[in-house]
């Protein structure tokens, strides 16, 4: 019996001897896999001094060192960097990326119209949340982390333009609902999030076939809620001093998710881009003590002096306003009006940092995505300088969106989203080279036509209507 306990004995101590040197090779080798050094690169920290010539150290997703003496490990894999840039990862503080497609509504012509349009709006589900006191559309309690999905055309085409992260914004209603600042890689819904929920948003088109159905039942419906939620808090505050003998306040999801805004503790970001809107969104804000944020802006700097003020930020769209057809020698020149709202839109940006209101750069539902960098450089051509246009892409977003101690700069501690170019960010010949993502390198794509420009047509065509007689060709036209 004592040889054989011995021969146990030593079979579990070899056992676990070997299990040991299993998960030593493991780690080691997980080590290898989480550990990068790009070398001999140009790194633009945004957080100081530009580094000409320098090493950025990568381990288990963050970034462990930055420097012009940083030496790789040996168990990195090195990367050589020499000719390219190192930003830190851009971030699109206002997108609808990581969302299902929003789904096709029929045209105000029936079913027997020519054409269908589908909703590209920045909502709940089609259902809206479950138990909701509230319609559709007027629910604050939607989540955007429920609706998340990873992967899709859309996230690989920002990944190729070196978007990182970006704050994903339910898609349609008033009440929308609250927000997630979301990393662009990732198996799942719950790797990508970085926080949640950011904001609640607001937007201020009309409901189409219920109330309320114009702007100024919008306002009305959004002060009474904002009211309504207030009352609510008091009620519970009331029922949780002295529970016995008082009648239980009705659950009320909608208006329990309004009080964080009310307190100040959430922001609420309210989409407007014309002078009107902005202005009134600022009363409301003004008038509930809302830490309010305008997404949208393009006439924002009109009312710069009111936004600093209230200490009000700028989501601002760089989806700016121009020609989508081709010239025609016989079509009527366009209104001065238009020509101008092209000019303002440029300079926008310019205006608003002169003025010391705080911003951020959104992509603004661009029907191509690759425009992105390409109309930060005509903010930059139009009075905007180029540190700021950098800062607007990285660090004014993260500070807005309470992620400044995660991202937006390239310190040591943070995490490694990088934007690797060939040149510099806001050059036109300029390509993305590398883009890490939590660290990890990824995989992109080549663009597609499908998936850069989605919802654009270009070419020659010819529109045939059918009125029952035969096929009448109404013309040609080119598209540029």
């Amino acid at each position: 019996m004592p040889k054989v306990r011995l021969r146990l004995v030593a079979a579990l101590i070899a056992l676990s001897l070997s299990l040991i040197a299993i998960t030593r090779f493991s780690h080691a080798q997980r080590n290898a896999i989480d550990t990068y050094a790009i070398t001999n690169a140009r790194i633009v920290p945004v957080s100081g001094p530009v580094i000409e010539r320098g090493a950025i150290l990568i381990r288990n997703g963050l970034i462990s060192a930055v420097g012009a003496n940083v030496s790789a490990p040996a168990d990195a894999r090195v990367i050589d960097g020499n000719g390219l840039t190192i930003y830190p990862g851009l971030i699109d503080s206002y997108t609808s990326l990581g969302l299902p497609e929003a789904a096709p509504s029929p045209s105000p012509g029936g079913a027997g119209g020519f054409f269908q349009t589908v909703t590209r709006q920045p909502g709940a589900s089609p259902g809206g949340a479950p138990n909701s006191t509230q319609p559709v559309g007027l629910q604050p309690e939607v989540m955007v982390e429920d609706l998340i999905k990873p992967g899709g055309a859309e996230i690989e085409s920002a990944q190729n333009v070196g978007i990182t992260t970006a704050l994903t914004v339910p898609r349609t209603g008033i009440w929308t609902g609250q927000s997630a600042l979301i990393d662009l890689a990732g198996d799942t819904p719950q790797q990508m999030i970085v926080r949640s929920p950011v904001a609640m948003h607001v937007g201020f088109t009309p409901l189409r076939g219920t109330y309320p159905n114009s702007l100024m039942g919008v306002f009305a419906s959004l002060r009474q809620m904002l009211l309504d939620a207030g009352r609510y808090r008091d009620s519970l505050q009331i029922y949780d001093r002295a529970p016995r003998g008082t009648r239980r306040p009705e659950t009320n999801r909608s208006l329990a998710a309004l009080i964080p805004v009310l307190e100040g503790r959430m922001p609420v970001v309210m989409y407007a881009d014309r002078e009107r809107e902005i202005d009134r969104a600022l009363d409301l804000a003004e008038e509930f003590k809302l830490h309010a944020i305008i997404a949208g802006g393009r006439e924002s700097a009109r009312l710069a002096d009111r936004l600093v003020r209230q200490n009000v930020p700028v989501l601002l769209s760089l989806n700016l306003p121009r020609r989508t057809t081709a010239a025609l020698p016989e079509a009527d020149p366009e209104p001065l009006r238009i020509l101008r709202e092209r000019v303002e839109a440029q300079e926008t940006a310019g205006k608003l940092a002169r003025a010391h209101v705080r911003f951020a750069f959104q992509s603004g539902s661009l029907t191509n995505i690759s425009d992105f960098l390409l109309n930060a450089g005509r903010t930059i051509q139009n009075g905007l300088s180029a540190e700021d246009a950098l800062r607007a892409l990285t660090i004014w977003p993260a500070e807005i969106l309470g992620a400044a101690n995660q991202l937006g700069t390239l310190e040591t501690g943070k995490i490694a989203n990088l934007t690797v170019m060939r040149g510099d960010l806001f050059d036109r010949n300029s390509r993305v080279a590398l883009v890490f993502i939590d660290g990890r390198p990824i995989d992109l794509k080549p663009v597609t036509a499908a998936s850069q420009a989605r919802g654009t047509a270009s070419g020659t065509w010819t529109l045939n209507v059918n009125l029952g007689q035969g096929d009448i060709a109404t013309g040609r036209r080119t598209f540029a």
